[in-house]
């Protein structure tokens, strides 16, 4: 740990060194002259609150010395904060890199010429945000209409106005060796799982990286080792406040990134992913019937296409009943190369429809799908069951919020669909295994519980909890 020196005038030297403050126009150095003492004051211009500073500055100049008693040092830098520092968070310091940290995040450093080998840190920061509205991808029907935003200390805010108890835990953390980005660790000390809340920071502690350019994204690749194969997603994340203080309070641990609006949620099953927010909105009778609905919507999505190129490639084997599904023209390519060829090309409008300006991109993706899809038939690309199956996937997919899932099940899919066409019936069994065995195998950082949880190990009320809304009352019991 390097400290200041006994030196003032050194001591501003070293920072004018580590700040550039002759290169860097926004790093500001503010030097004030109080009777025959000198504060020097460094920041960063836009993250301090002007207001507060401007009246803070105003009052040491009309100050006639730094202490009246004659003291130099620690018990100076103490009894100046103490009488003169009238803001709800300061303290003193004697780290030099715990100083130069806290400038780059926002904070004054103050270095007073009788303070000897401290400097007084005071937190006026702000930062640029833009409102707590509805997050975009995760909206409801009924309920709160706010969101997590980019700044740390406003996502914490929301979750505390919901959680009014001293057991609701913020452990700080930062890491990365340039980004030094601030984390926060959020659990209820009474109800989470203490052992792996340590854990988790252990992991956290340990990281070694230069930054977290990419938020919650960087942090994940390295809390997990991710296997390339294995698409399923390994952390749950959410945008919304009621939603992640309802996880707080089942005992789910949360981690808040500087500059992320989105939270993790930890552990993480699969299960989880079928659970809306929007379910706890309703009523038990209506929220259990949109969560079985859409378990059943998504599964499909998974299974109807592989199940439907089965059918239509084994004629002999499909009940009279069932002969409807069978297409009477199969198109100039083959069905195969139809079903990927509407893959891509779904994937390509959902990519198109992002980089669209926002006036435009509903009815450009509308049309845009209408006239590939028309111009498809009629050349004799696709036929129109090809189309119809394909348009319930993809609209299938947006029954649950999580696109690293959705897409998990695209290449599931896929998989199961080219094992079906080259092996037959079983094709379909076999990749079925697959996929059973990718979901069980899935390395997450949930510590001692399975990707597959309640399922195994087995827990009943849990998993009937996953398909039936249960009321607040039962849960109280």
């Amino acid at each position: 740990m390097k400290k200041f020196t006994q030196d003032y005038q050194k001591n501003t030297e070293l920072f004018d060194g580590i700040f550039h403050v002759e290169e860097n126009f926004d790093i500001i150095k503010k030097t004030l002259k109080i009777g025959a003492d000198e504060l020097t004051l460094y920041y960063i211009d836009g993250f301090v609150k002007d207001a507060i500073m401007q009246k803070l500055m105003t009052h040491f100049v009309s100050l006639g010395e730094l202490n009246s008693h004659c003291e130099q040092g620690e018990s100076a830098a103490k009894d100046f904060m103490e009488r003169n520092v009238t803001y709800v968070e300061s303290d003193l310091t004697e780290d030099v890199d715990s100083a130069v940290q806290m400038v780059m995040s926002g904070a004054v450093l103050i270095v007073g010429s009788v303070f000897g080998e401290y400097g007084i840190i005071v937190d006026a920061r702000t930062y640029p945000a833009r409102n707590t509205g509805e997050p975009e991808g995760d909206k409801v029907m009924r309920g709160a209409r706010d969101g997590f935003v980019e700044t740390l200390i406003f996502n914490t805010a929301l979750i505390r106005r919901r959680i009014r108890n001293p057991s609701l835990t913020m452990s700080y953390l930062t890491v990365g060796k340039d980004s030094r980005t601030d984390i926060v660790v959020c659990y209820m000390s009474d109800r989470a799982d203490m052992q792996y809340v340590d854990e988790l920071k252990k992991k956290l502690n340990n990281i070694k990286t230069d930054s977290l350019a990419l938020g919650h994204e960087s942090l994940a690749e390295c809390l997990i080792k991710k296997r390339w194969y294995n698409p399923f997603p390994k952390i749950r994340y959410t945008e919304r406040p009621d939603s992640a203080s309802a996880q707080l309070l089942e005992g789910s641990v949360l981690i808040l990134i500087d500059n992320s609006p989105e939270v993790m949620v930890l552990p993480t099953s699969i299960f989880d992913f079928m659970q809306e927010t929007n379910d706890f909105y309703f009523p038990p009778l209506t929220g259990s019937y949109i969560r079985i609905v859409r378990h059943i919507v998504f599964w499909l999505a998974l299974f109807m296409i592989p199940l439907w190129y089965y059918a239509a490639t084994h004629e002999n084997m499909v009940p009279g009943w069932l002969s409807f599904v069978i297409p009477r023209e199969l198109g100039r390519l083959p069905l195969l190369a139809q079903i990927l060829l509407a893959e891509f090309i779904i994937d390509g409008l959902r990519m198109a429809s992002l980089n669209t300006p926002n006036m435009l991109s509903n009815s450009l993706s509308v049309v845009g799908g209408l006239i590939l899809g028309d111009f498809a038939v009629d050349i004799g690309w696709l036929i129109p069951e090809v189309i119809l199956y394909m348009a319930f996937v993809a609209i299938a997919n947006f029954t649950q919020r999580s696109y690293e899932l959705g897409y998990a099940f695209k290449f599931m899919r896929i998989i199961l669909l080219i094992l079906t066409a080259i092996f037959g019936g079983w094709g379909l069994v076999g990749g079925s295994v697959l996929i059973l065995i990718l979901i069980a195998t899935n390395k997450t950082v949930n510590g001692k519980r399975s990707y597959l949880y309640p399922l195994i190990p087995f827990n009943w009320r849990a998993l009937k909890s996953l398909f039936i809304r249960v009321r607040k009352s039962d849960l109280t019991e």
